[in-house]
């Protein structure tokens, strides 16, 4: 499942987009270019910066015709299952990277491990590059991230006497107290927020899952994991969410639009959709990274983006590795952060976003970002959301240690199917 964590980035539209098969369709060396397909999601770079790629790339190398097809995220799975399935794949497709896991267990993509170092894999954000490694072998190479932050309101530290952001969990705790008060909340942060316990449960030095001898186990009911929950649990009582919803229902930047919300935890870009409802809050969001157990460390967090996969059945490998190198080289990456407000997938290229408050603090997150449990199916367990039930029944006074157990074994039994 593709988490997506920005907002108000700007739409594609380039004639050449299409959503269906895009083939290659390249043709011998001496009859004329190679013509490379290359499927880039909706919503990843603007019109602007992948015509000057295309341009930049085809001039280095004439013998390479791109052929960049946009293509939507509604429906995305199907059309990459069936692409890497094919006779006639494109060359490079942008992935999720929590999608990988799945992609490659079809044994249709090109694994990519002996190009790591070519491609300064040392460099890479972990929380990125985990999800396009399976068993060892590196078929996603990051492109992008994006995480989440503590977006705050000025205006309402101000007047609570709060100069400088939290630091530590202890200092975000009574920050967030003095904050809840006068018919403000000091923060709004729903009962479901599960990357946010997640996030948590990774500082306590626990997990989601587990994988031992080959299969996997829910971890959710280790002391580690429930020290996680219980902060959680503190820090959510100290504002109004809901205990039995997620950030989406309502809307947090709705809320948060209303200026009686002190923080939420988002990605930056939210705040273009606070701004819609409220353009007076313009100038007055501040971000900060989610704190951790010690000032020295942010906390962990989620870190959500997109990886770039050669198809096994593309007929131009080579070729797409060298569109890849591209992508994933250091000028681009700087180029990509900047128009999209983007973590770039190199940790030495965070200095990139140092002139946005929002994005610098998501780039601090993101060096010590983590990556849901690396198996196919994953994606059921979220969509059986066993873990938010797991949640609002600790919030509304379930015993912790025995929903925990509950919520493991489920997670045990999701994992395991199949294998």
């Amino acid at each position: 499942m593709k988490h997506r964590l920005t907002a108000a980035v700007a739409a594609l539209a380039l004639a050449a987009a299409a959503c269906g098969s895009g083939a290659s369709t390249g043709t011998p060396a001496s009859s004329g270019p190679v013509k490379l397909a290359v499927w880039i999601m909706d919503g990843s770079v603007t019109q602007d910066l992948l015509k000057t790629f295309e341009t930049r790339y085809e001039t280095a190398h004439p013998k390479t015709d791109l052929d960049l097809q946009i293509q939507a995220w509604d429906g995305i799975g199907e059309r990459v299952t069936a692409a890497l399935a094919s006779t006639d794949a494109p060359d490079v497709i942008e992935v999720g990277n929590t999608q990988v896991a799945q992609y490659a267990a079809s044994g249709g993509v090109t694994d990519l491990t002996a190009k790591v170092a070519d491609l300064k894999g040392e460099d890479w954000l972990p929380g990125l590059a985990q999800p396009g490694n399976i068993d060892g072998k590196q078929y996603g190479v990051p492109w992008y991230a994006a995480n989440r932050v503590v977006v705050y309101n000025k205006d309402l530290f101000a007047k609570a006497g709060i100069d400088t952001p939290p630091k530590t969990r202890d200092e975000w705790l009574n920050v967030t107290e003095k904050l809840n008060k006068g018919g403000n909340q000091g923060i709004y942060l729903p009962g479901q927020t599960w990357y946010a316990l997640a996030g948590f449960v990774w500082d306590e030095g626990g997990d989601l899952a587990v994988q031992e001898g080959g299969k996997w186990r829910g971890a959710l009911d280790t002391p580690q994991a429930l020290a996680g929950m219980d902060f959680y649990k503190r820090l959510q009582a100290l504002g109004k969410g809901p205990k039995e919803a997620d950030e989406a229902n309502p809307p947090q930047h709705e809320v948060f639009a209303q200026g009686k919300t002190a923080q939420i935890v988002a990605v930056p870009g939210i705040a273009a959709r606070v701004l819609e409802v409220e353009p007076k809050l313009k100038g007055k969001m501040g971000f900060f990274p989610i704190p951790g157990k010690t000032a020295d460390k942010p906390g962990a967090v989620f870190t959500g983006g997109s990886d770039l996969i050669i198809p096994a059945a593309a007929k131009h490998q080579d070729e797409a590795y060298e569109v890849i190198k591209e992508l994933a080289g250091e000028q681009f990456q700087t180029e990509l952060a900047k128009a999209m407000s983007f973590v770039p997938n190199r940790t030495s290229l965070a200095s990139v976003l140092s002139g946005d408050e929002g994005t610098a603090a998501m780039a601090v997150g993101a060096a010590v970002g983590r990556a849901t449990p690396n198996t196919p199916n994953w994606a059921a367990v979220e969509a059986t959301s066993v873990i938010k039930q797991y949640m609002t029944a600790v919030l509304t006074g379930a015993d912790p240690a025995t929903e925990a157990k509950k919520v493991s074994e489920s997670i045990t039994t999701t994992l395991n199917s199949g294998s």
